[in-house]
């Protein structure tokens, strides 16, 4: 059996500013909490989230005696997604450029759906594109009744494709693809009907029970049965979430994200327009 944890409060991932925007918090009884530190910018992702994020699951993983995970926002909200700074900033891009951030976001969230320990989001607010796949990347999600969810990628000419293989699983082929395709903001209760949550609860107190009885649960439970109980159900889902699909997922972002529809949808989302394709009052009229 793994030892205890000793420190039972590890603040940031280590000390520098990137530690800030990602809090690390564990008990010696083994319950550690992830919180996205941006609630000013709604725990929006940029790269230095994702690393940050990245480097906190290398951080549980490797610490002895981690039972459950909480991945949460600050703030009351969970994450919007995309920052758009980030967005601004990598509009010139190439293609090459794209791969190697949407590579990034791809290993983090593997890190996070290989983790051997039960992994639970906590939702509140929106968990929009990026945000909601993190959710699904997740073996559990619980959510506040008022939060919202969108994939909302293909209203900037885009595809959610890195968190598709997350998404897929969650709520299957013919379910993902109308929410992909539509981009449709939807409810808690909608988001539990599709499979993206396990629960939905009243408020901050709905969430504080449900942990603690997610930790009463899990601490009756053999942490190495937990892990073996993980890898079997990705052993006989016939679809290993691999390199080949981090690869393939990541190089079809990275076109989409330099060709001619996706510049359009994300300069008109900059630029607060409707994008080309986007019926005008005109054309109704007609």
């Amino acid at each position: 059996m793994p030892n205890p944890i000793a420190d039972p409060l590890v603040e940031g991932v280590d000390t520098d500013s990137q530690s800030r925007l990602v809090l690390i918090e564990a008990t010696p009884e083994g319950v550690a909490t992830v919180t996205i530190n941006r609630a000013e910018r709604r725990n929006a992702f940029n790269a230095e989230v994702i690393a940050a994020l990245r480097e906190a699951f290398e951080t549980l993983e490797g610490a002895d005696g981690v039972r459950v995970i909480f991945v949460t926002g600050a703030g009351g909200m969970f994450s919007a997604g995309a920052d758009l700074e980030w967005m601004r900033d990598a509009i010139d891009h190439t293609e090459a450029d794209n791969r190697e951030d949407a590579m990034e976001m791809a290993r983090m969230l593997k890190h996070l759906h290989s983790l051997p320990m039960l992994t639970v989001a906590l939702v509140e607010g929106s968990a929009f594109g990026g945000g909601a796949g993190l959710a699904t990347a997740c073996d559990m999600a619980i959510a506040t009744s008022d939060a919202r969810f969108a994939f909302s990628e293909v209203k900037l000419g885009l595809v959610a494709a890195t968190i598709s293989p997350y998404v897929v699983a969650a709520v299957g082929p013919r379910r993902a693809r109308g929410l992909f395709a539509l981009g449709r903001t939807f409810d808690a209760a909608d988001a539990q009907d599709f499979g993206l949550i396990d629960l939905v609860v009243e408020g901050p107190e709905g969430l504080a029970a449900a942990k603690q009885a997610i930790v009463a649960d899990i601490m009756a439970c053999g942490p190495e049965a937990v892990g073996e109980s993980k890898r079997l159900v990705d052993h006989v889902a016939h679809h290993a979430i691999d390199h080949g699909i981090m690869t393939e997922t990541a190089h079809w972002i990275a076109r989409v994200r330099v060709g001619p529809e996706g510049q359009e949808g994300v300069r008109a989302f900059l630029e607060g327009r409707p994008p080309s394709w986007m019926p005008t009052a005109d054309d109704d009229a007609e």
